[in-house]
C-alpha cells in the first residue's frame, strides 16, 4: 500500500520490517517515563511529539489516554481527521525488536487475506511496522471499535470459526524471524512453578491466610500427577508427531472484540509460537467454555457450559479445512487439562494467590475442574463432533 497517501493505513509490507537500527534523540534515558497516580506508565510530552512525528495521521483532534491491559504499556486512543488510532509503547520484557517484528509479520500476512484485526499502521519515512527510541519500541494501530463477549453460543461459535481462520490463513506461513516455541504442554516452567507450589501456599505474600504444609503438599502433588499423566496420555496419543505450524498460544475472551456476538477484532499476537494447532484449539474450548465468576471459588461449577464448548467446535469445523483428525480430538481433553493447571499453577507459585484470591481455595477449586474433565473426557471428545 502506497504509504504516501494520507487517506490510507500505510501497512508495512513483510519486507518493509525492520531489524533493530539506530535511534531518534530525545529523552534523556528511559528511567525519565513517567507514570500516573495509580502507578501506570503514561508518555512523557516530548515522546510522544518524537513518535507521533513518524506517522502520517492527519490533523490531531484529541489524545486520550487508554488503561486497558498491561499497567507498564501505556496506550493513547488518538482521533484525527483520517481516523481513530491506538498508540502503544511496548512493555519492557515484551519489547525484543526481533520479536516484535515476528509478530508483526503474523499481523501483516492475516491482514493482507481480510483477518479480522486492528491494522499495523507503517511509519512514514520507510513505511516501518515499529518506531524505536532510546531503546523502547511503539506501535500505532487503527483503533476497532468492538464489545467483550457476552457467552452466547453465537459468540463462542464465532470465536471458533475464526481460530480455524488463523490456522488455515498460516498453515503454510514461513516467519522472516525466529519463532518462539514451547506451550502449556510438558512445560518446565510448571513443573518447575510445581516444586514451589506448596512453600508458596504456606507464605502467600499478601498476607492471605496460608495452608498447613499437609494440605500444601496434598494441593502440590495432586496437581502434579494430574499434569504429568495429562501431559503422557497427550504424547501417547501422538501429539509430538502432529505438524507444526505458527500458532496464536493465547485464544481466550480478552484477546477479541465483537460486535453483534461475531469476531470484529483479534487484539494480541504476544504469544505468537510454533505449535501444533490443537493446542490453540484445546485451550481456546477450555477458555469459551469454562464456568465461573465471582470471588467464591468454591461455588464454581466443575463441569464445562456444554452448549458453549459443542458451540466452539461447531465454529472450528465450520471453516475449510477446520476438520480436526481423530488424534487431535482425543487430545483435547488432556490438553485442556494442562492447559489449566499451567494458567493457575504458575500466578500462585509466584504469589500464593491467584489475582485477588486465595492460592490455595483457587486451586482446589482448579483440581475439582480437572478431575471432572478426567472422568468425561470420553464424553468430552464425543462432544466435538456434536
Amino acid at each position: 500500500m502506497d504509504d504516501q497517501s494520507p487517506t490510507t493505513a500505510a501497512h508495512a509490507g513483510a519486507d518493509a520490517i525492520k531489524t533493530p537500527g539506530g535511534s531518534v534523540s530525545g529523552l534523556s534515558a528511559i528511567g525519565s517515563m513517567p507514570t500516573d497516580a495509580e502507578g501506570r506508565s503514561v508518555f512523557a510530552a516530548d515522546e510522544l511529539a518524537i513518535v507521533l512525528s513518524h506517522y502520517r495521521i492527519g490533523l490531531i483532534d484529541t489524545i486520550k489516554q487508554f488503561n486497558r491491559g498491561s499497567r507498564k504499556a501505556p496506550k493513547l486512543v488518538i482521533r484525527s481527521d483520517l481516523g481513530l488510532f491506538l498508540l502503544k509503547r511496548r512493555a519492557h520484557g515484551r519489547d525484543d525488536p526481533f520479536k516484535v517484528a515476528f509478530t508483526h509479520g503474523i499481523q501483516l500476512r492475516l491482514g493482507e487475506q481480510g483477518f479480522p484485526l486492528p491494522r499495523l499502521i507503517g511509519t512514514r519515512r520507510d513505511n516501518n511496522s515499529m518506531v524505536q527510541y532510546l531503546g523502547q519500541v511503539y506501535e500505532l494501530f487503527e483503533f476497532v471499535r468492538g464489545t467483550g463477549y457476552d457467552r452466547s453460543v453465537q459468540a463462542t461459535q464465532s470465536a471458533g470459526a475464526t481460530l480455524a481462520k488463523f490456522h488455515t490463513l498460516l498453515a503454510d506461513y514461513k516467519p522472516h524471524f525466529k519463532p518462539p516455541k514451547g506451550t502449556y504442554h510438558a512445560a518446565p516452567v510448571v513443573i518447575s512453578s510445581l516444586s514451589v507450589l506448596t512453600g508458596a501456599l504456606m507464605k502467600p505474600a499478601t498476607g492471605d491466610p496460608a495452608v498447613s504444609e499437609n494440605e500444601a503438599n496434598q494441593i502440590t502433588d495432586a496437581l502434579d500427577r494430574i499434569y504429568n499423566d495429562a501431559a503422557d496420555r497427550a504424547d501417547e496419543l501422538g501429539l509430538t508427531e502432529m505438524p507444526m505450524q505458527v500458532g496464536h498460544s493465547d485464544w481466550h475472551p480478552g484477546n477479541m472484540l465483537f460486535n453483534e456476538k461475531r469476531v470484529v477484532a483479534v487484539i494480541d499476537y504476544d504469544a505468537a509460537r510454533l505449535l501444533p494447532r490443537v493446542i490453540d484449539v484445546a485451550n481456546g474450548a477450555l477458555q469459551f467454555s469454562i464456568q465461573g465468576r465471582g470471588e467464591d471459588t468454591g461455588r464454581w461449577p466443575e463441569q464445562v457450559d456444554e452448549d458453549r464448548f459443542e458451540g466452539f467446535f461447531q465454529g472450528y469445523r465450520s471453516v475449510t479445512n477446520g476438520e480436526l483428525t481423530r488424534a487431535e480430538k482425543q487430545t483435547v481433553p488432556w490438553l485442556m487439562i494442562q492447559a489449566l493447571v499451567a494458567e493457575s499453577v504458575i500466578p500462585v507459585a509466584a504469589t500464593g494467590m491467584f489475582s485477588s484470591m486465595n492460592g490455595a481455595d483457587f486451586l482446589k477449586m482448579v483440581l475439582r475442574k480437572v478431575h471432572w474433565i478426567q472422568a468425561n473426557h470420553t464424553q468430552l471428545i464425543e462432544m466435538i463432533d456434536a
